[in-house]
């Protein structure tokens, strides 16, 4: 059966900026707001857009990811029609096949892509927080007869170098792309978000892959590949609340900002849910010592200690006299007695004894992924 878009998530990101928290998980499976993942966002976005087809590309250890994403029913993607394939590095007899880069990733599976025999593929980065229509999007590439639309969004002048900047004409087409310029002719970011005429990048990855494999990366190479051969590039204007949550600062920035209700991502919105693949665990439990304050507190939590604006994920425990500030827990997380905790991010599963202090006044504070901090373990 055609699919008329089918979406290519690239989420085998190793996340070295997050540190210890992704030393044994992809970044796109790193928790986020208590009941998420980070990829939760771009697998909700495609559900809630229609799109029934989804590719996940993996390749840095993505047991957790793969097991939270499993066929897809979480996202209402397991239908006869529809389905979540994830799309792993193999071995052939040509030799290795990890992905060098994001266009190297797609080349790789094309045969899983001309399986699906799309008309356009959308491809989608598996590690930022927000909310978009990609319908939108695709009926605006339509609208446009482009051969590649790529979504962005306005930054702050002053962190416009960080990005990729697209410069646009009067009607929005794309007439140069910079890769992080040190002086930045505008703040049209690119966000990381392609629809492409699947023909035609078929053809030019083929054709580069016959030759001299040069189309390794989206940004650095088929982009100026594309305005070099006068194809309709387009820009699609996204505008609300977007967040790349590759580094510590951005993390934290983002889980605090999850917290309030009046937040621009609107998590709350039934008309467009954020789904997710939930642990089945008890309610939680505040004993009569717990006190919680501007906070939000996930099943299976048992606290008995003071919780000020943070996040406490999934089957954490905070002991008697413990006090948690503006930071985020999380999933399986073992705080114990009369700890302080202000301004960190706790990895999943750590466990941090009694009497400790993490202090992240003067640069947010981590705890690693199952690290242990204050506390000698029996090895028994």
């Amino acid at each position: 059966m055609k699919t008329e878009m089918l979406a290519m998530i690239l989420a085998g990101g190793q996340g070295t900026r997050l540190g210890k928290l992704t030393k044994n998980i992809a970044k796109p499976a790193v928790p986020f707001g208590g009941r998420y993942r980070i990829i939760d966002f771009t697998l909700s976005n495609c559900a809630n857009s229609g799109i029934r087809n989804v590719g996940v590309v993996t390749q840095y250890q993505p047991l957790a990811l793969n097991n939270h994403i499993g066929n897809g029913a979480s996202w209402g993607l397991d239908g006869i029609n529809s389905g979540v394939t994830i799309l792993q590095p193999f071995s052939s007899s040509e030799g290795s096949k990890w992905f060098e880069g994001t266009a190297h990733a797609i080349y790789q599976n094309i045969a899983y892509i001309d399986q699906m025999d799309p008309q356009y593929v959308l491809v989608l980065s598996g590690d930022h927080i927000y909310k978009m229509d990609y319908e939108d999007m695709l009926e605006t590439h339509k609208a446009n007869n482009a051969s590649l639309s790529v979504a962005v969004i306005e930054v702050p002048i002053k962190e416009a170098s960080r990005f990729g900047i697209m410069n646009t004409d009067e009607n929005d087409r794309i007439i140069e792309f910079e890769e992080k310029p040190e002086e930045p002719k505008n703040n049209l970011a690119s966000m990381g978000i392609y629809i492409f005429n699947w023909g035609r990048l078929r053809n030019v990855l083929m054709n580069s892959y016959s030759k001299d494999g040069q189309m390794i990366d989206f940004g650095k190479h088929v982009i100026p590949n594309y305005l070099e051969s006068g194809e309709n590039v387009f820009a699609y204007r996204f505008s609300g609340y977007w967040k790349d949550v590759g580094t510590i600062d951005s993390l934290w920035e983002a889980n605090m900002e999850f917290i309030e209700p009046d937040m621009e991502l609107d998590i709350r919105d039934k008309s467009w849910r954020v789904f997710s693949k939930n642990t089945i665990s008890p309610p939680h439990f505040l004993t009569q010592t717990a006190a919680v304050k501007n906070s939000l507190i996930v099943d299976g939590c048992y606290v008995s200690g003071e919780i000020n604006h943070s996040i406490l994920s999934d089957d954490v425990q905070v002991k008697e006299g413990t006090v948690i500030s503006d930071s985020v827990v999380m999933p399986g997380a073992t705080i114990g007695k009369n700890v302080k905790i202000h301004r960190a991010i706790i990895g999943e599963n750590a466990i941090v004894g009694d009497d400790a202090v993490i202090d992240g006044s003067e640069e947010i504070a981590v705890v690693g992924y199952s690290e242990v901090i204050g506390v000698t373990l029996d090895e028994n």
